[in-house]
């Protein structure tokens, strides 16, 4: 904040080729799944320290595979600045936290699950941001990320704001956020959070406080295009 941002330079040599040549099997819809959800920041500490991803790829790798979990899936570790939020109010859409070292440290991770034949999912927030002055709210001095309509572009529940979805820009920015996971980290899915506050134009809103379709109906159509494209899109690649 205030000062400048950090660029990191990737060097990573990954050693996950036997995963991703049966990645696609492993993966398909038909395929069976179990999934271990967990906080990488909260599932085990050494006094009151987060383990480290290179700590967690020793211990956590061996306890999913252990339990004969097919996926472990890591609440959001894109870069956010209230750490009780455990990530959901994200402002690094292309940064991983360095709470728990760089991201090559977090690579390495992932590696370790796909060389133990686990596959990784990413809890991914696209539904909104907090509004942090360092982050992406009123960017350039206007409401750039934000719809710039309170009853679209304010979450009320969480304090935060919500994307136009109706922006091309926008959303390219975030498809090219979830293809940066998948391609630089090697992720084998992403799980979409809060999508009924997205889908919903009278989510947590009272009458009055949200404006319908023009037949009535309170779909909002631009967030589920959205969320059909991301699908494709994802899917195809």
């Amino acid at each position: 904040p205030k000062s400048a941002s950090v660029v990191w330079q990737k060097s990573y040599d990954w050693k996950d080729e036997a995963w991703l040549a049966q990645a696609k099997e492993k993966n398909d819809l038909k395929s069976p799944i179990s999934t271990y959800e967990v906080h990488l920041g909260s599932w085990k500490k050494e006094g009151n320290r987060s383990l480290h991803y290179t700590e967690l790829a020793k211990d956590l790798v061996a306890y999913v595979k252990e339990m004969n979990f097919t996926h472990v899936e890591f609440m959001p570790v894109m870069e956010h600045p209230f750490y009780p939020s455990w990530g959901y109010l994200c402002t690094g859409f292309f940064a991983a936290t360095s709470r728990y070292g760089d991201p090559e440290e977090l690579k390495y991770l992932i590696d370790q699950f796909h060389q133990a034949g686990i596959g990784v999912i990413l809890d991914w927030v696209p539904g909104h941001f907090p509004e942090d002055e360092h982050a992406l709210a009123d960017f350039d001095g206007t409401q750039v990320y934000e719809h710039p309509d309170k009853a679209k572009g304010y979450h009320p529940d969480w304090k935060s704001l919500i994307f136009n979805y109706e922006r091309p820009e926008i959303r390219a920015f975030l498809l090219s956020s979830a293809h940066f996971w998948a391609m630089e980290y090697h992720i084998d899915g992403i799980r979409v959070d809060a999508v009924a506050s997205m889908i919903y134009l009278d989510y947590s809103r009272e009458e009055g406080e949200w404006t319908p379709n023009e037949d009535g109906s309170n779909f909002y159509r631009a967030a589920i295009s959205f969320l059909q494209e991301l699908n494709t899109a994802m899917y195809r690649d």
